[in-house]
């Protein structure tokens, strides 16, 4: 029988500890940061501790909204997740994932995403894999180059201009799914005082409205293994996206590898050559709902999308999730509200991670286990909860 654990929030008198295990699970580096040893605004952090009162795991809840198709959904982000080697296997993270859905419950989170190490134990707990972000090499030499656009400007950004490469950012995910919105507490506290990210940002502009930029890392040396780094580029503008790309380029004399995590389908990914590109760096990231009423209804739907599905789902570590539920999606909008009765459709919450999502349609949900239905039932009806394609997420936490 397992020893029992005891979770409840940390205080600072426990940060130390906390940094300290954290440091052994992830092999950090011994310099810890200033807000590691801080209380920081915008996130929840969970402790695990035995009968002696020592810590022996910690979990971090960031209080993240995500964009779903226009409209800021509340997240419970989970990260910094660590158990002490001599507790695990003994349902010490089971206990704090627990303990964090439900304080996430109670301030009114509806949905979380995570990053895991390793995944069975957060698909124990009802998180599902549900996308990748890929971080891809590209050659700098092959990337296009055109002919400066007349009507567009380059030119280098400073912190000043942070405020509108924000507004950039939300143009462009804010219609999207799973994207983080960058807002809140959180977000504002590490912005606090900062100069720019990375060593640069290159703006491109159309009449002094910014419609295009990169924020990259020059990397060392200019040898033939010199990498330049692009945390980020997006555009407004197919114009603006030709323009950033060709600025990329010119650095393939002094960086001839090019890094960079494309975003599916946006304007600068499709000026780049990503037939040619190798994976660098692959990191699952894994969905699940906290409240699976507020999950429908904060979120946008696409204006086409209209139905009415009853399902069942269990969700042994959620129990407000449990039951049978009518989904109903018109004009842009959604409901889930509880009803009486049995339904033909019988999902695990995984299985509702997946089609949220839209890393799956509800035929394979069930062919993996996580939707059951009698002979003759077709299970596509709850393909509408998926309305609005797959989410994608371009920051890691």
């Amino acid at each position: 029988m397992p020893d029992p654990v005891h979770v409840r929030e940390l205080t600072a008198d426990d940060l130390d500890a906390a940094w300290e295990l954290g440091r052994f699970a992830f092999g950090s580096d011994p310099q810890r940061p200033a807000h590691a040893s801080a209380e920081v605004p915008g996130l929840t952090r969970y402790g695990a501790f035995d009968d002696a009162g020592r810590l022996v795991g910690k979990a971090v809840d960031l209080h993240h909204d995500q964009w779903w198709t226009g409209r800021a959904v509340p997240a419970a982000d989970v990260a910094g997740v660590a158990v002490a080697p001599e507790a695990r296997g003994r349902g010490v993270a089971r206990a704090m994932l627990t303990a964090l859905l439900r304080g996430a419950h109670e301030r009114g989170a509806a949905i979380s995403a995570l990053y895991p190490t390793v995944a069975a134990p957060y698909r124990a707990c009802g998180w599902e894999a549900a996308g990748v972000l890929r971080t891809v090499d590209l050659r700098t030499a092959a990337l296009p180059r055109h002919r400066p656009a007349a009507h567009l400007s380059v030119r280098a950004g400073t912190p000043a201009d942070l405020p509108a490469v924000s507004a950039l950012y939300e143009r462009v995910t804010r219609h999207r799914n799973g994207m983080l919105t960058r807002r809140g507490e959180l977000f504002d506290s590490f912005a606090a005082d900062r100069g720019l990210p990375g060593d640069g940002v290159t703006l491109v502009e159309a009449d002094g409205d910014l419609v295009g930029y990169a924020t990259w890392q020059r990397g060392r040396g200019y040898g033939a293994d010199s990498v330049l780094t692009v945390d980020e580029a997006l555009a407004t503008t197919a114009d603006a996206a030709r323009e950033l790309v060709g600025v990329l380029g010119s650095w393939a004399s002094v960086a001839p590898t090019l890094r960079f995590c494309p975003l599916d389908g946006d304007a600068v990914s499709t000026h780049l050559p990503l037939e040619s590109a190798r994976e660098h760096e692959r990191d699952l990231w894994m969905h699940r709902p906290v409240d699976i009423a507020r999950a429908v209804g904060a979120r946008g739907w696409p204006a086409h999308a209209s139905g009415t599905v009853d399902f069942a789902l269990a969700d042994p570590l959620a129990e407000w999730n449990t039951g049978t539920w009518r989904l109903t999606v018109a004009d842009g909008a959604a409901e889930l509200s509880r009803i009486s009765g049995e339904a033909d459709l019988r999902l695990d919450v995984r299985g509702f991670a997946l089609l949220y999502a839209g890393a799956a349609q509800a035929r394979a949900v069930a062919q993996a286990g996580l939707l059951h239905h009698a002979a003759g039932v077709d299970p596509s009806a709850l393909d509408l909860l998926g309305a609005g394609g797959p989410a994608q997420l371009l920051d890691y936490f």
